[in-house]
């Protein structure tokens, strides 16, 4: 269990969150912008990226956090839950897990000064989008049925509510 658990992050969002952010940096240096060396206002953007990977992680592992601890399963599609995650920040939005790497990629823009990552974090964005709207939400609907209808008739993909959705509970 463990070990399906330990390669879902690693092929999922290790992959989208650090191989290709680091493979985006090392191949692209030539033609992306950064930020210049040497300047004091060099840090105000790092560290900003820098609060902004950190709370993406955190969103990450709690999301991590809850699929095992309720929804018994991982965060891999070959793998899913067994039961409805409605818990945590998922009582706020469908995709926190999602949202938490785009911060994780967002911040590595933002600390970097880098473009490619940039538009490395809106092809994920979509590339998602298409996945949940095309693929995931279906596939929740036929495995959860009426709660889960209930559940997105309440809950917004991708904006937070600004209270917490307390339907089933």
């Amino acid at each position: 269990m463990l070990l399906r658990h330990l390669l879902s992050i690693l092929f999922l969002p290790f992959l989208a969150a650090v191989v290709i952010p680091f493979w985006l940096l090392t191949s692209f240096a030539w033609i992306d912008h950064r930020w210049a060396a040497g300047t004091a206002v060099v840090w105000l953007p790092r560290l900003s990226g820098a609060l902004v990977v950190a709370f993406g992680l955190c969103l990450l592992i709690w999301c991590i956090y809850l699929f095992v601890r309720f929804g018994q399963g991982t965060i891999a599609p070959w793998n899913p839950t067994r039961k409805q995650v409605a818990a945590g920040p998922y009582r706020f939005v469908r995709n926190p897990m999602i949202i938490g790497v785009a911060l994780v990629l967002s911040g590595q823009a933002i600390f970097w000064g880098s473009w490619v990552i940039a538009l490395w974090t809106c092809i994920f964005i979509l590339v998602n989008h298409f996945y949940f709207v095309f693929s995931e939400e279906p596939g929740l609907e036929k495995r959860f049925g009426q709660s889960y209808l209930i559940y997105k008739a309440n809950v917004p993909r991708w904006l937070p509510r600004t209270r917490p959705w307390r339907g089933l509970e």
